[in-house]
């Protein structure tokens, strides 16, 4: 039996604490300074942020494979400065021969990018040659944009799908997933003005929350599955299928809109040359869509608390884990509300599409089929699913600090695994599919501090800081507080940051408020350091009803760990110590138990949080 014996054990320390402020970058500082941001974690009194209202027409030439749009954005500069110029991402110039790339890709990937046709600003036409742009340009404006003031930019556009899809492009010749298709204007925030970073295709994205209307001409026989409210159904689908899709919305139960032979037959959607799909959302970070003209659909729905969700699916008939896909959604939806991180889902819909990416849209999911394990398959569901609160619920800059939603999706992996295949069975997966290959690894780039910029760690170690150390961190500080104050702090954080935009920290902050709990200490030990997880046990004494217990932590991580005793009578107890025993001091601790009868052995085990070096966690008596 586990035993929680905060009164019954004493744990005497050597050391004193370390000074408790947290380290915060210049511009950081200087954003708190100004009082955009504010040590309660809340968002500070002079908080800002900028706005789009996008409204995008944009058709898919399934022949040409050549996406092109016009667009109209109403851009509201909230900021205390005036704007000379204006920031234009576009993502999928990654595609370019001579942008920059994290790593290798095959001539499938490569494109032309971005051709801009046309490009206004309040009326005024600009002379734009897009031919040199990457991921990222600015566009000096001919007059400023003033604090507080509105621009109408109206951008025309079009670009080819890449063969190869990954985030986006051609799934197979006839199914395109069609994100990032826009040119839009970057963020301009309170601590770094614009966002500058060029997209290299390992860090993820930073958006504005914006509004966005899209009109979506695709050619007949063609479904459009698409991020926000499907506003014309009526227009674009057949009188059968039209049923079935508003019969889908009021059911909990698994409903085929389409089979793979209806959608090839010609009767699913009205036999227009073209047809113009309409959908709406708003206040988001984000906006994409798929299309295919034999792609299975199905459909069902799931009640939540204050609203009945819509949930989706377009697959390869055939692919035996897409089949499942729609209830697996629809319990995903119904935990996530209810159980962590206890926040209703926000929006109407979720739709997966297979394609090759396991990649979180708003309001969409890209997952690659793993027909052969479920278990995996459906991790990979929730994993991006999960990514609905984090970064989108708040819009984390996942481009800086990737940690503050990709640790918080494994996190919430891990959980909802617990609760559908059994706590055995999701230790497991945790432990080797998550931390084991950080753990064995003794090079410096796994113990870089995960406060690191995400831009500034490559490779495994990106990876690992951005989803095992980060998402440990959130383990350890759920055991340190219980799950009662761990989930009223996190609702404190995201009810700061809703439809905003958190840093570290915020996070940090919002954290120590929701709490009642400086945890300072804990966020200096866990984010700040190149610690790892090593403990030892460096002499064990037993004297009369006292087994005393020194424990070295050599990693430096403050982790929970059970104490194994093994007694001379053949039993076993197991005592839980929580990251709590290493506040005063993170490096060594005396366990001083009480016992009733003669110890064997002791053997420390941190779980999930595994060691470097277990060998020496177990001592003889």
């Amino acid at each position: 039996m586990k035993k929680f014996l905060f009164g019954l054990i004493m744990v005497t320390s050597w050391q004193t604490s370390s000074a408790q402020e947290l380290y915060m970058p210049r511009n950081i500082k200087k954003a708190y300074e100004n009082g955009t941001r504010d040590v309660s974690g809340a968002p500070g009194k002079n908080y800002w942020q900028n706005k789009g209202i996008y409204n995008v027409e944009v058709k898919v030439d399934a022949n040409t494979k050549i996406v092109s749009g016009k667009e109209t954005i109403v851009y509201t500069n909230s900021s205390p400065n005036d704007l000379n110029e204006l920031a234009i991402r576009f993502v999928n110039n990654l595609h370019k021969p001579q942008s920059p790339r994290s790593g290798v890709v095959s001539k499938d990937f490569l494109s032309s990018g971005l051709h801009i046709k046309s490009f206004i600003v309040n009326g005024e036409k600009y002379a734009i040659n897009s031919e040199d742009w990457s991921t990222f340009e600015k566009v000096k404006l001919n007059s400023v944009l003033k604090s507080k003031a509105k621009a109408e930019v109206k951008i025309e556009w079009e670009y080819p799908l890449s063969v190869q899809s990954g985030r986006e492009g051609q799934i197979d010749p006839e199914t395109f997933y069609v994100a990032y298709s826009f040119p839009r204007i970057s963020v301009y925030d309170d601590y770094n003005g614009w966002d500058m970073i060029q997209h290299s295709d390992r860090q993820e994205f930073y958006n504005d929350f914006n509004d966005y209307t899209f009109a979506i001409s695709a050619p007949k026989n063609y479904v459009v599955w698409s991020t926000g409210d499907f506003l014309n159904p009526d227009e674009v689908l057949q009188a059968e299928y039209l049923k079935r899709y508003k019969a889908s919305l009021k059911s909990d139960k698994l409903m085929h809109v389409a089979t793979e032979q209806e959608m090839k037959s010609g009767k699913v959607t009205k036999q227009n040359k073209w047809n113009v799909w309409k959908f709406k959302a708003n206040h988001i970070t984000d906006f994409c869509f798929a299309l295919s003209n034999h792609y299975v659909w199905d459909a069902a729905s799931v009640q939540l608390k204050t609203k009945r969700a819509s949930v989706q699916a377009g697959y390869k008939a055939g692919a035996k884990d897409f089949e499942h896909y729609v209830d697996w959604m629809r319990y995903n939806l119904d935990w996530f509300s209810k159980k962590w991180p206890g926040v209703e889902y926000p929006y109407n819909v979720m739709t997966a599409i297979q394609g090759y990416a396991d990649m979180e849209y708003p309001m969409m999911i890209n997952d690659s089929t793993i027909p052969d394990n479920f278990q995996d398959a459906r991790l990979t569901a929730d994993h991006e699913i999960a990514h609905t609160y984090f970064p989108f619920y708040m819009g984390i800059n996942e481009t800086r600090y990737a940690f503050m939603d990709e640790g918080w999706a494994t996190t919430l992996e891990y959980l909802i695994g617990i609760d559908e295949n059994g706590e055995a069975a999701a230790k497991d997966f945790y432990k080797n599919f998550r931390v084991k290959k950080w753990i064995k690894d003794p090079s410096t780039e796994e113990d870089q501090p995960i406060i690191s910029m995400s831009t500034q760690v490559s490779g495994a170690g990106y990876g690992n800081n951005s989803y095992v150390k980060a998402s440990l961190s959130y383990l350890a500080l759920k055991d340190y507080l219980g799950d009662e104050i761990f989930k009223k702090a996190l609702h404190h954080y995201m009810d700061n940051w809703n439809g905003k935009h958190p840093i570290p920290w915020d996070y940090f902050y919002s954290m120590n408020a929701g709490s009642g709990k400086n945890l300072n200490w804990f966020w200096n030990n866990w984010f700040y350091t190149n610690n790892y997880i090593d403990l030892k046990v460096t002499y064990v004494s037993q004297l009369n009803d006292l087994l005393t217990v020194n424990v070295d932590n050599v990693g430096g991580f403050a982790i929970p760990f059970d104490a194994i005793l093994s007694y001379e009578d053949g039993t076993v107890e197991k005592l839980h110590f929580s990251p709590a025993l290493w506040e005063k001091d993170q490096k060594q601790a005396v366990l001083t138990i009480p016992i009733k009868k003669k110890v064997k052995s002791v053997n420390l085990d941190g779980d999930l949080f595994m060691d470097y070096t277990p060998e020496d966690n177990f001592k003889n008596l």
